[in-house]
């Protein structure tokens, strides 16, 4: 998801690429880099996370040295991209905080499904997707457990945003398919509704079901830049992707959040966020790091 990086610094050493020739002034045009692209602030403790990151990059181009290395990202934006996935993690799972699924089903599911019953659009955006786990399990937590009686509602105007700046992560979201086990958090009947399975050899494996993904639309999107969406959503999920934001840039982000959710929308964050600056005239929490747009719906 954007903005996480992972947690603990690796010491491994790259063969063809050697630490010597990576000094401070490499690690500082890093760190200057990824935050202008990102959002993320690189401390001095991940000068070897950037290091082990980077290095196969730097071996793979050819170039001796980091300095050489990044001279040529200016001009080269598909290495660039690679760059920043290098530099970003993608750590997720099913049903992560739980609390905010129980309360999306409780409070706002009944208004939304209401609503495509009607024929009228319901929009949701998972910002930071990852690997899919996040979307697809709110896809199965809005269709419910009578999967009968939901196809319906996978047939009617309900659009699902699902965007990274990873393009792999984007790739497994988009293949759906994954290990059995990662998939034991779901409730046991939303998981024997909506997963079908997958592979025929090695670890049991399951597909999430393809009425599923015919509602969800991937998009590679770095939340620093433009936003291409010019309609507002009636839910947004960002969790756990401002973590190593600075706050400047976490409350400008916060607050186009907050400006893109249609008035009675809700914002779920990360467990360790929480909402500050402009944002916090647009924004009236409800929950634990779940906010609603301030306004009638």
């Amino acid at each position: 998801m954007q903005g996480s990086v992972a947690p603990s610094d690796s010491q491994a050493m790259v063969p063809g690429v050697s630490p010597a020739i990576y000094g401070e002034a490499d690690f500082r045009r890093v760190a200057t880099l990824i935050h202008a692209e990102t959002g993320i602030v690189l401390s001095e403790r991940k000068k070897m996370l950037a290091y082990s990151r980077l290095a196969p990059l730097v071996r793979r181009s050819g170039l001796t040295s980091f300095g050489a290395f990044l001279d040529t990202l200016e001009g080269d934006p598909r290495t660039m991209t690679e760059v920043v996935a290098a530099l970003t993690t993608n750590h997720t799972y099913f049903h992560r905080e739980p609390h905010h699924f129980d309360h999306f089903e409780s409070t706002v599911r009944p208004e939304l499904l209401a609503r495509a019953n009607a024929g009228a659009d319901v929009r949701i955006w998972s910002a930071g997707c990852s690997t899919g786990e996040e979307i697809w399990t709110l896809m199965m937590v809005l269709l419910g457990r009578d999967r009968a009686a939901r196809l319906k509602l996978a047939r009617g105007k309900l659009i699902a945003l699902a965007s990274d700046i990873s393009v792999n992560a984007l790739a497994g979201a988009r293949a759906a398919e994954y290990p059995a086990s990662a998939l034991e958090a779901l409730p046991e009947p939303l998981r024997r509704a909506w997963c079908i399975p997958a592979g025929s050899t090695g670890e049991p494996r399951l597909a999430i079901a393809p009425e599923v993904q015919a509602l969800v639309r991937f998009r590679e999107l770095n939340l620093m830049g433009e936003w291409p969406m010019n309609r507002p959503f009636d839910v947004i999920f960002c969790r756990n992707v401002m973590i190593y934001f600075d706050i400047p840039t976490k409350e400008r982000l916060i607050e186009r959040f907050a400006r893109q959710l249609a008035p009675g929308g809700y914002l779920y964050i990360g467990h360790s966020e929480r909402v500050s600056g402009p944002a916090t005239t647009l924004l009236e929490p409800v929950g634990p790091t779940i906010y609603r747009r301030k306004g009638h719906a």
